[in-house]
């Protein structure tokens, strides 16, 4: 069997033991003779692995009890109107302030804008999002109902290394490219969520933890199956959940406590980004795509001082098996996404091809 690395952006790498427990168990889960993905969500046995689950992430991000956790359809973007239609009503004015670093938090304020007042009060578009913008949150109106933010942002590979304090307006995080990547902590937002897709799980649902007191305010037009009530009042489930996603990020909560938990996945995750960065650093023949001082630990951006090189660098990397490494379009250059199931080694691969194609090439 050939197994790359997989430094695709998303649907991403996931743990090589996550994926063989799920092989052989996918005929036979549990000893009921069918697999997961037969099995009724109305099921004791089901609960009990979506119960299991409620225990896992709470437990490794030390989320506060003050929380809900849910599992939505439609992935992250779905979120980008949940939200509005959830929070705006907090004010009278339906207002919701936007600092942009990326590609996200623009569609999120755009799909906002559909709900109410979607304001930009700070941006780093100008410099093409490589870096976080500075805002000074005492002066947001107080009138806003929330704040909305990416964490880290995928396709241009930076990150909010401090969170701003909104004090009593909700600080809402778009976590979807580095949910339990680094300690957070979880006090400081009202709502963080996150697609599966990179450090939990497979496509297609995401994981919202809500401050509770943020439940039971959306808007009378607002779908069924967007209102965060609706979920809370169902455990998750007013209709069929994907209870195959369910099961898939429950394996991989257990491989993260297996590897010691969030702390200790940190320090691995910064070990990867710093010995690709020192690699981009170390010559002029790569190029940091992102500020140094904002750059990201799980999306690292380069470019090539040379572009008519990145057919060939992409070909050969592809050939060493380093698989999905071509930058986002609106980037260019390369992008080598190393979420938590990135081993170490894949990295030093990474690099030691870069190296000896600089050697080659340059």
């Amino acid at each position: 069997m050939k197994r790359v690395y997989n430094f695709g952006a998303g649907p991403a790498m996931l743990p090589l033991p996550v994926l063989e427990k799920a092989r052989d168990e996918f005929l036979d889960w549990n000893g009921l003779g069918m697999s997961v993905i037969e099995v009724s969500h109305r099921s004791a046995e089901f609960e009990a692995l979506l119960t299991e689950t409620d225990n896992l992430l709470r437990e490794l991000a030390g989320l506060p009890d003050n929380f809900d956790i849910l599992y939505v359809h439609g992935s992250a973007q779905m979120q980008f109107a949940a939200i509005p239609l959830n929070l705006m009503p907090l004010k009278p004015a339906h207002k919701a302030a936007f600092i942009e670093s990326g590609h996200w938090t623009v569609l999120a304020r755009k799909e906002a804008a559909r709900y109410g007042q979607a304001v930009t009060v700070a941006t780093s578009e100008a410099s093409n999002f490589n870096h976080i913008p500075d805002y000074d949150v005492s002066t947001l109106d107080a009138d806003t109902s929330y704040v909305h933010i990416t964490s880290n942002n995928t396709l241009f590979g930076s990150r909010w290394n401090e969170f701003p304090d909104t004090g009593d307006i909700p600080l809402v995080a778009d976590m979807t490219s580095e949910l339990m990547s680094r300690v957070i902590d979880y006090n400081k937002f009202g709502v963080v969520f996150a697609g599966l897709q990179k450090n939990l799980g497979p496509s297609g649902m995401a994981a919202v933890m809500i401050r509770k007191d943020l439940i039971g305010h959306a808007m009378p037009q607002t779908p069924n199956l967007l209102n965060y009530d609706t979920y809370a009042k169902n455990h998750s489930m007013p209709n069929t959940i994907n209870t195959f996603a369910v099961y898939m990020m429950n394996l991989v909560l257990k491989w993260l406590k297996d590897q010691g938990g969030v702390p200790a996945i940190e320090k691995i995750n910064a070990q990867k980004a710093k010995l690709i960065y020192d690699a981009i650093d170390a010559t002029d023949f790569y190029r940091g795509a992102a500020q140094k001082a904002h750059r990201s630990q799980m999306n690292i951006t380069f470019t090539l001082a040379d572009s008519a090189l990145d057919k060939a660098f992409l070909s050969e990397a592809e050939a060493r098996g380093l698989y999905a490494l071509k930058g986002h379009r609106v980037v260019g250059g390369m992008r080598a996404s190393i979420y938590n199931a990135m081993p170490l080694a894949g990295c030093q691969a990474l690099v030691d091809f870069m190296q000896d194609f600089e050697r080659r090439h340059g």
